[in-house]
């Protein structure tokens, strides 16, 4: 009996941890996409390896990474992206916090010179045609009803703070993306390709870097 009832407290403890372990564990684990651009390597004489990289820029996204977790994300027609904006004007294109771009450097994107700083990040997602946008609003780190000055996510958003809209250029991934992914594609000092993958979608826009 008394080892029945061990067994049984040793059963309940681990499924407590286990709960617990389920609970602390993030939906949408925060992300961060960089590139350090613009500097060069240095090797002093007779040293080994690479060296170090001195002078460069960086240029980081941080987002929100959700998963698929069997979902059907797009829906077609009428209600395309109706699930992901959840009500929002315009998708977050991450989760939770809005998507947020922090650039060192002067960004040429679509015409337009984006100045360094911070800005948010949003999509405009219709069926087979998708719009970057780079925006003055500031993002809330924790949601706030009564902030009007800065966005949860996209809730909120008005097009008067965009500094740049740009179209992306949309692909088929021949694989399925699970959790949503941002990444910066083909970096040189001169530029790279901010990119969006989920499920079989890819999504691009080409950025150039200034002094």
């Amino acid at each position: 009996m008394i080892r029945t009832l061990l067994i049984s407290a040793t059963v309940v403890a681990m499924a407590g941890t286990a709960i617990v372990a389920q609970e602390t564990h993030p939906l949408s684990p925060v992300g961060t996409a960089s590139i350090h651009v613009l500097g060069n390597y240095v090797k002093p004489a007779g040293a080994a390896g690479w060296g170090t990289y001195q002078g460069g820029k960086w240029i980081d996204l941080t987002y929100g990474r959700p998963l698929k977790r069997g979902r059907n994300l797009w829906g077609s027609g009428a209600t395309y992206g109706k699930s992901l904006l959840a009500g929002a004007p315009i998708w977050r294109a991450g989760a939770d916090t809005s998507t947020r771009l922090k650039t060192e450097v002067p960004l040429l994107i679509n015409g337009k010179t984006v100045p360094p700083g911070e800005y948010t990040i949003f999509i405009d997602i219709k069926e087979n045609n998708w719009t970057f946008v780079v925006s003055a609003w500031a993002a809330q780190q924790k949601y706030d009803a009564g902030n009007q000055t800065a966005l949860w996510g996209a809730y909120g958003y008005t097009p008067d703070k965009d500094v740049v809209r740009a179209p992306m250029k949309l692909e088929t991934l021949p694989h399925s993306v699970e959790q949503l992914t941002w990444a910066f594609l083909d970096v040189s000092d001169a530029g790279a390709s901010l990119t969006i993958s989920w499920d079989t979608v890819q999504a691009s826009v080409p950025i150039k870097t200034g002094n």
